[in-house]
């Protein structure tokens, strides 16, 4: 049997992509890091470009690099400071709190709970001693319990702290040399199919940039939505913990959870009750069924043309194929294999097998 050329090149694609991906999974947690700096640099290299051309390309790109991934890093860890004053407050609470909760809990559901045959009862014991030892106001105690923990963890902590020095290391290598090394994949299509790759990555491009614009939509509406809804049911910190919960959704699922645990603790123990759950429970559920139903779907799914049963399904299969680097990629690589797929459709409603 005889292959056309056609076929033994759509073959020979087929088999590439194939290797990609089959890298992608043996070496994913390797690759995160690049990955994560590949992403970055692809959203910022525009900015780092404009900065270079500035004053007729006076302004060197060493240093125009260094300049927006210094802000950005910036930007990132004020993002994460929001989470300290949440702490700062709420560790001294829970200090003394937990053990008068877990009694509270104890006199309230251990009788309830005793009517269907379910016996609980919490040791308010070990949870004093939890208290004492984990959340005690001792600085170096605390961080003696902190440097146990990384010790039995050390392979988990090692991999944090590496990929917290790679990225911004990465980062600046590939803003820097973003064009030469685009230039340099480019020289790898062969010349007969220049063009078709030239259009394929511009519209890539279009959609990638119009994903990562409704992306930053979606943040900003939940960070205004979350803020001002736990301000209006009296939270005290209402506006670190909405604001981190928003920005959060970056990363799907995780993000949400994040915030759905700093809003239940700093709801139990301002308001000791039964109230800051009902209103935490309100208020995200209410926010994760607009995110999930509307504003990714239509902000997000709309401009990269995926319909919103795409875009969970995108969610679901790029994680299980790749855990939380999949998550991070699912939606930009759904974005593109999109493009792919459309083009692919119009070739085959043109082609003779199907036109007959």
């Amino acid at each position: 049997m005889q292959f056309t050329s056609t076929q033994k090149r759509t073959a020979t694609w087929c088999l590439i992509a194939a290797l990609v991906v089959l890298a992608l999974w043996f070496l994913g947690p390797v690759l995160t890091p690049f990955v994560v700096a590949a992403v970055l640099a692809y959203a910022l290299t525009p900015v780092v470009d404009k900065l270079d051309d500035m004053d007729r390309g006076r302004v060197p790109r060493v240093l125009a690099v260094l300049l927006v991934e210094t802000l950005f890093i910036l930007i990132l860890l004020s993002i994460l400071l929001l989470v300290v004053p949440i702490f700062a407050k709420e560790l001294p609470l829970l200090r003394d709190q937990l053990p008068l909760l877990a009694n509270r809990l104890n006199n309230s559901l251990g009788p309830w709970l005793a009517q269907f045959g379910i016996k609980v009862s919490l040791d308010v014991g070990s949870i004093k001693t939890f208290v004492v030892t984990y959340l005690n106001a001792n600085f170096e105690e605390a961080l003696g319990s902190v440097m146990s923990s990384l010790k039995l963890g050390g392979s988990v902590a090692l991999t944090i702290v590496g990929n917290v020095v790679l990225i911004p290391v990465a980062l600046f290598f590939l803003l820097n040399d973003w064009d030469r090394f685009v230039a340099r994949v480019v020289e790898l299509v062969p010349p007969k199919m220049r063009a078709s790759f030239d259009s394929f990555t511009e519209e890539a491009d279009i959609v990638l940039g119009q994903y990562l614009r409704g992306q930053l939509l979606v943040m900003g509406v939940l960070a205004i939505y979350f803020s001002v809804a736990l301000t209006l049911f009296g939270f005290d910190l209402a506006v670190p913990v909405g604001v981190f919960t928003g920005l959060a959704f970056f990363i799907p699922y995780l993000g949400f959870g994040l915030g759905l645990i700093l809003a239940f603790l700093a709801g139990i123990l301002q308001f000791g009750g039964l109230y800051g759950v009902l209103v935490v429970a309100g208020v995200y559920g209410a926010g994760q069924l607009v995110e999930s139903f509307y504003l990714t779907p239509r902000l997000v799914g709309e401009r990269i043309g995926l319909h919103p049963l795409a875009v969970i399904f995108a969610l679901l299969a790029f994680g299980q194929m790749f855990g939380f680097l999949g998550v991070l990629i699912a939606l930009p690589a759904s974005a593109v294999l999109l493009v792919g797929i459309r083009r692919l459709r119009a070739s085959y409603m043109t082609s003779k097998l199907y036109c007959g």
